[in-house]
């Protein structure tokens, strides 16, 4: 694995001029270099057919010179992407599951050491991974900011099927504040999300993880985001987003067991939006 990952971070830097100045075309490339990597984790580029991660992170706009957030990243499936893209010509910050906030669960925090052992593991590509807490409201700093007067240093945030549990949090507004303050003037909030037929109520949205495109946006709209565009890349048309054990019926959760197992599978991974905001620039 370690050979293999250097020599893979001298071609991406080989092919964009040392990161600077990369083109769309050569991010991509780069991308889908390290999504089908042999240091991926067991299972994990298999989910590739599903999560789509060179269209969804090409669509949001990422670039390798980019300081990147990725809000909770619990076992890492982006991280072995994000990671090494951005190693040599961005920074990439890892904000996690906190261990210290009292209303963080025993099971999140089980999964937060289990990242950062993985991230321990393997320093030829997690060496320089920045890894935060984040917890609201015990802890809202996410990256530093970038100067003076409090302005975000970050290019980009990102956030992949969390929104539903700051919803049964009950404090979704207040993560929305804290990534609108990470982030630079013009910079772009990536929301991916299990998507709920219009109409949904708030208490059927946080019972079954399938949230309304109209919510998100009122959340963003709320702290201050532009929205900008969507991306149906993450769609899945046979997902009715009715099941008994909501989202978690379905792959890879598999909730119910050997339970009707052949129809969830047949119908795959949930639907989802992909959403892209901007923090607007300063007039």
């Amino acid at each position: 694995m370690r050979s293999f990952a250097l020599s893979a971070v001298l071609v991406c830097a080989s092919v964009f001029g040392g990161w600077v100045g990369a083109t769309a075309s050569s991010t991509s490339e780069c991308i889908e270099q390290w999504m089908n990597g042999p240091h991926r984790a067991g299972g994990n580029a298999d989910r590739n057919a599903f999560r789509h991660p060179k269209e969804t992170l090409t669509f949001f706009g990422l670039q390798p010179s980019m300081t990147v957030v990725e809000i909770w990243p619990s076992g890492g499936w982006y991280t072995e992407i994000l990671a090494p893209v951005l190693r040599d010509g961005g920074k990439y910050y890892a904000a996690g599951f906190s261990l210290t906030a009292k209303r963080t669960p025993a099971w999140r925090k089980k999964v937060q050491r289990e990242f950062q052992s993985k991230l321990a593991a393997h320093p030829e590509l997690y060496d320089r991974v920045i890894v935060t807490e984040l917890s609201i409201p015990e802890r809202t700093e996410m990256a530093p900011p970038g100067s003076a007067d409090m302005v975000g240093s970050a290019d980009m945030v990102l956030t992949f099927r969390n929104v539903h549990n700051w919803m049964k949090g009950d404090y979704a507004p207040g993560m929305f504040e804290a990534i609108f303050a990470a982030l630079k003037p013009g910079a772009v909030l990536g929301v991916v999300e299990h998507r709920a037929p219009k109409g949904t109520s708030r208490e059927q949205m946080v019972k079954s993880g399938y949230v309304t495109e109209s919510h998100i946006k009122m959340l963003a709209k709320n702290v201050g985001f532009r929205f900008v565009a969507s991306s149906e890349v993450n769609a899945n048309p046979k997902d009715t987003a009715d099941h008994p054990a909501g989202v978690w019926t379905l792959p890879p959760t598999l909730r119910l067991g050997n339970k009707d197992q052949a129809k969830y599978l047949a119908i795959g991974e949930s639907d989802r939006m992909t959403l892209r905001f901007i923090k607007p620039a300063r007039k």
